[in-house]
């Protein structure tokens, strides 16, 4: 049998109006702001600029776009009316990404670094633990103390809420308690932070 030829099936035609081809290039999940036609209310704040600030019909301030070939995007949709610029969408997302970027290099990141004793910790180990504890401290990280009580250990609270402060009063220098010891089920915790040097 001879093969079976598909029919020509022409391809649609894209929207007409503006230079933008509107919806094709926002799928709902990965939009993180209203565009154009996805601007559903009737009414909204153009802000740019020129314009300093107008509240104008949807449908006009998606007609400004559409002349100079632009997108609308929603930048305050809580605002009464929503808040919308008229700008080059991709422009705008790698704008915000840079941002985003920027602020993320600007924090600080905090290290915590986790120390932990039994409540019969002897002095060879506890002065061990301890210098370990002073290098983090200067090296800017938080300090998480803790002992830890295994099975019947835990009658020993009292010595490990004693050892976690002998701790804190060995380390006063360089640093200052932000969590007191404190007994979360067989841990009994406390955290410590760098002084900051006046």
């Amino acid at each position: 049998m001879p093969p079976v030829k598909k029919p020509y099936v022409p391809p649609k035609p894209r929207p007409k109006g503006g230079g933008r081809d509107r919806g094709r290039r926002l799928p709902e999940k990965e939009a993180l702001h209203k565009i154009n036609e996805h601007i559903t209310a009737s009414q909204v704040r153009l802000v740019g600029d020129e314009e300093g600030s107008v509240v104008m019909s949807t449908r006009e301030a998606l007609r400004k776009a559409d002349e100079m070939e632009l997108d609308l995007v929603e930048i305050s949709p809580n605002a009464d009316p929503p808040v919308v610029r008229i700008v080059d969408y991709s422009k705008f997302l790698y704008q915000q990404k840079k941002k985003a970027k920027e602020i993320k290099a600007k924090a600080v990141k905090v290290v915590i670094k986790e120390i932990r004793f039994g409540p019969q910790t002897d002095d060879h180990d506890y002065n061990f633990k301890l210098k370990h504890a002073e290098n983090f401290l200067k090296e800017g990280a938080k300090v998480k103390a803790y002992v830890f009580f295994r099975g019947r250990s835990i009658v020993f609270k009292e010595q490990g809420e004693i050892l976690l402060l002998r701790f804190a009063t060995d380390l006063e220098e360089l640093a200052k308690v932000e969590m007191m010891p404190k007994l979360e089920g067989k841990r009994m915790t406390m955290m410590l932070a760098q002084k900051v040097k006046k």
